[in-house]
């Protein structure tokens, strides 16, 4: 997230941030947004009651309220760790970032470094995609591999891969907002 606010702060992306919404109060991420000039909001998850949807909906009315519609809007997940409704994900088809520390479709969920170090991959690295209803399972828009050294750690390789999570994800921004991705199907054409 701060790479992004931070590359469409120095007008490398033609975008508003309009608002940065966290689940968790005490999200680093909150104070980044504070700090860069961008609205935050929290709206907590724990302990709420009600289906994913009931609290996405709380979730979509901030936006719409900040001007993110799904016409007009892009939502960046970024340290989100919730599974999004169906509702939502429907109602901003092809409108969701997500960013995923592997090369998808290998390694989606959690802990996606010590899968590959588990499994012995000579490569890992990281996706931006859009979401859809299944975890991890969107069209690829961007992916930055990572090699694997033999002495890497689940620490090491994540670091890694944080490096390269910082150029791709404002460049897939970027590309959404000037129009040049275009979804068929499973693919992502960009032009």
């Amino acid at each position: 997230m701060e790479s992004i606010l931070k590359s469409i702060k120095k007008k490398r992306i033609p975008i508003n941030p309009a608002i940065v919404i966290s689940n968790k109060p005490n999200a680093k991420g909150l104070k980044v947004a504070e700090k860069l000039g961008v609205k935050t909001l929290v709206i907590e998850s724990k302990g709420f009651k009600g289906s994913r949807w009931q609290y996405d909906k709380k979730i979509v009315e901030a936006l719409t309220e900040n001007g993110v519609t799904s016409r007009n809007g892009l939502v960046c997940l970024a340290g989100f760790m919730r599974i999004i409704s169906p509702e939502f994900v429907k109602k901003y088809k092809n409108r969701i970032l997500n960013i995923h520390p592997a090369l998808l479709p290998a390694f989606p969920g959690l802990d996606s470094q010590k899968q590959a170090l588990d499994y012995g991959s000579k490569y890992s690295g990281c996706t931006v995609h859009f979401v859809d209803a299944g975890m991890d399972t969107g069209p690829v828009i961007i992916q930055s591999v990572v090699k694997i050294k033999e002495n890497d750690t689940e620490e090491t390789l994540s670091k890694r891969i944080l490096k390269e999570e910082h150029k791709i994800y404002p460049e897939a921004v970027n590309l959404f907002a000037r129009k040049k991705i275009k979804v068929s199907g499973r693919r992502t054409i960009i032009s």
